[in-house]
């Protein structure tokens, strides 16, 4: 996605992400585990970046989704996918089609099996995936984690969509500005263990503490699973539960679309506000009805690119995920390492029913 409206940015920076996994890791060929340790440090010692060594051809790199069924982690992957052509690589996606916190694990090991040299994954729990992935980073296996965090000495890079803390209190402050901050709300979350959820609910919780949201109050946190059928009864469940309910955030695309697909065939419409974050193309007859006035998000495809363009940098030995060093992104020009081996996409972008027909994703 290259058309983009530049809107204000929400507050501060912070760190997001995750979601769950665990298994025993399988045997078999793999990688040599000849020059690095997974962290930057090689065998002998420090491992040192050559920011003008070129891309190596022919790179294998993998995307593992938090399940490969979800509409949004699609976009985000086969923008990687894409990438992976530009520079010479090949890229697949594979994933379980459920996201509990096991399914991921034996994907990676087939992966690492598989003498990839890239494995970029959406965590479902930010320490069910550790074991594997630090056996696959033994094997000079790099990982990227993007979307949903991993535990940090279990990656060589986190690919953050934007500040974990801006995500956070932005919602709170969007979901004020449509109730007049005032009112009962609830959250709608995916699974209980994710991190980027869990990092933003935090924020979400620390923002409504400040006085201008004094009117507000947290009633529930639900989760659905990033299952479509069981957030809407998620959904249900809230309003019955709570018939003071002003609002709704729901910080997951699947949770989103699914509370307002309930609230838009309710007696709730018009009068329980609902934001999160979610894509145009899912929200768009909500916005147009009425559901819906505003939601937020990043651009998925330019996610999956950076995380792509990231960890080609990392195989190619450009970088070692260490803070401050710098990557060309393709389209996205150049990046820079973070704290804790964290790249920030950038700022999201606020939807509503003036700019919502600008974008297609």
């Amino acid at each position: 996605m290259t058309v983009r409206v530049r809107m204000p940015r929400f507050a501060a920076m912070a760190t997001v992400s995750a979601l769950a996994l665990s298994l025993a890791a399988c045997g078999g060929t793999t990688k040599d585990s000849a020059s690095s340790n997974g962290n930057g440090t090689a065998a002998g010692g420090q491992a040192s970046a050559n920011p003008n060594a070129p891309i190596k051809k022919g790179l294998k790199i993998a995307f593992l989704p938090k399940q490969v069924n979800n509409p949004y982690e699609t976009i985000v992957d086969n923008a990687g996918i894409a990438a992976a052509k530009e520079y010479g690589g090949e890229a697949k996606e594979v994933g379980p089609s459920d996201a509990s916190a096991s399914s991921q694990v034996s994907y990676i090991n087939t992966l690492v099996q598989q003498r990839h040299d890239a494995i970029l994954i959406a965590a479902n729990d930010e320490n069910a995936v550790c074991g594997p992935l630090k056996a696959a980073m033994a094997k000079n296996v790099k990982i990227v984690a993007y979307d949903s965090d991993t535990a940090k000495d279990c990656r060589n890079l986190f690919i953050n969509q934007a500040s974990s803390e801006e995500i956070g209190r932005s919602q709170v402050k969007l979901l004020s500005d449509q109730i007049g901050g005032k009112g009962e709300i609830a959250i709608l979350s995916a699974t209980a263990n994710a991190t980027n959820q869990n990092t933003w609910i935090k924020f979400m919780q620390d923002e409504l503490k400040k006085p201008e949201y004094s009117g507000m109050k947290l009633v529930k946190i639900a989760y659905g699973d990033d299952d479509d059928q069981k957030s809407f009864q998620q959904t249900q469940g809230l309003l019955q539960a709570y018939p003071n309910l002003k609002g709704i955030i729901s910080p997951t695309t699947v949770g989103i679309a699914a509370a307002a697909r309930y609230i838009g065939g309710s007696k709730y419409k018009g009068k329980v506000t609902l934001t999160g974050l979610g894509t145009p193309n899912q929200m768009r007859q909500f916005v147009k009805d009425g559901t819906v006035k505003q939601f937020a998000l990043w651009d998925p495809k330019n996610l999956g690119y950076l995380a792509s363009y990231a960890a080609a940098a990392l195989a190619s030995g450009q970088i070692t995920g260490a803070e401050g060093e710098k990557f060309k992104a393709g389209k996205l020009g150049e990046r820079t390492v973070g704290a804790n081996g964290e790249v920030i996409l950038g700022p999201p972008t606020v939807f509503d029913a003036k700019n919502i027909d600008q974008y297609n994703f």
